[in-house]
């Protein structure tokens, strides 16, 4: 097989996608595993190159390139897909004497970040790149240049025109999948309906396979506290989630305790290897678990010593795995960002492309 091209789109220009790019391609191991493609602006990565350079030692250099065909995927030297939408004159900082940028949301990085993900989008979906792999946009910053999505997700969704899609969180073996993501929490609630939570199951399944996981074993957290009690303390687990169970099982689908598991004690089993992934109810149910897990503060040094993990979207017809963190505006620019979030999507990347290829090369051929 060949080693696939990924598409890695930089991130707000302002944020921590351009710095932590040039981190995670400087390791020769991911060339001998991948042809890495960034999506960008030459001027946003020359800086983070040189600022890199300054305060990591890390040597290497920045290609544009404008079209897939030219790119060289040669270690020490990373193809920038150039958009030319940032300027040298746009980067308010010094490379010489690194500091954040302190720049925060703009419409400026919100509309190139933007923009990034939409070509990337394109180029996976005409074959060009293998899989996808995101940096950290703000959606304030592209809903102040006018594109009004909730997150990546939205957007894959809306350019890949799919409608049954869900977020998965994963760092080493621990992963979950969304019944909803960024809404309120009130109407996460009201959005745990049977056929929702069965698509979520499909969906996990599926997606467990299409990392190598031959028979994927499942749990479905609860909403309520205790499950609910037996309607005790709410009727979602009676009334919704047990029917989905129910037809999933039915389907052939493992879920390993036939009933909702509660959510307290659902990832402490699911950490001990009862399952490969858990259906979680809402956003935070899912993220507070892995960011637990994969982000790991140094109290005594004062910095992040991990920022890990990984978000894939399921249900897309191409692949896309992103960074679990936001865009650092806070520190962006100062060349402390931590790259191995987004070395983890990379890692993900692979797995599924390469999966997906075995895939299709194992698949009998049609005949009459």
């Amino acid at each position: 097989m060949k080693k696939p091209i990924l598409g890695i789109s930089m991130g707000d220009p302002f944020g921590n996608g351009p710095e932590i790019t040039v981190k995670a391609l400087s390791d020769k191991t991911v060339y001998d595993r991948c042809r890495p493609l960034v999506v960008g602006d030459v001027s946003s990565m020359e800086y983070a190159a040189r600022v890199a350079r300054k305060v990591s030692g890390i040597d290497v250099q920045v290609r544009a390139v404008h079209a897939v065909s030219e790119a060289r995927f040669e270690y020490g030297v990373i193809d920038v897909y150039d958009l030319g939408l940032v300027k040298s004159e746009d980067i308010p900082g010094d490379s010489a004497d690194p500091k954040p940028f302190g720049l925060g949301a703009t419409a400026l990085g919100g509309e190139a970040a933007f923009q990034y993900v939409v070509k990337v989008i394109e180029l996976a979906q005409a074959g060009e790149v293998d899989a996808t792999i995101t940096n950290a946009l703000s959606k304030e910053a592209i809903n102040m240049a006018g594109h009004h999505y909730s997150g990546h997700t939205e957007i894959y969704a809306d350019y890949t025109h799919t409608s049954k899609y869900t977020m998965m969180l994963a760092h080493e073996d621990l992963r979950v999948v969304h019944v909803s993501t960024h809404v309120s929490l009130r109407e996460a609630c009201d959005r745990v309906k049977k056929d929702r939570v069965l698509d979520v199951i499909r969906i996990a399944n599926a997606g467990c396979k299409a990392i190598g996981i031959k028979e994927p074993k499942i749990a479905v957290a609860g909403l309520n506290p205790h499950c609910g009690e037996n309607g005790m303390f709410g009727t979602e687990e009676i009334e919704e989630i047990q029917p989905a169970i129910d037809a999933a099982l039915a389907e052939g689908i493992n879920v390993v305790e036939k009933k909702p598991t509660p959510p307290d004690t659902v990832f402490s089993k699911a950490l001990g290897g009862w399952y490969d992934i858990v259906v979680v109810m809402y956003h935070d149910q899912g993220h507070i678990p892995l960011k637990v897990k994969g982000f790991v503060y140094n109290k005594a040094e004062g910095h992040w010593d991990a920022v890990a993990g990984v978000n894939v979207t399921l249900g897309l017809p191409i692949i896309r795995a992103s960074v679990d963190h936001g865009t650092g505006f806070g520190h962006a620019g100062d060349g402390h960002a931590n790259e191995l979030s987004l070395v983890n999507a990379m890692d993900y990347g692979i797995r599924m492309a390469l999966a997906k290829e075995h895939e299709a090369v194992s698949a009998p051929l049609g005949g009459c």
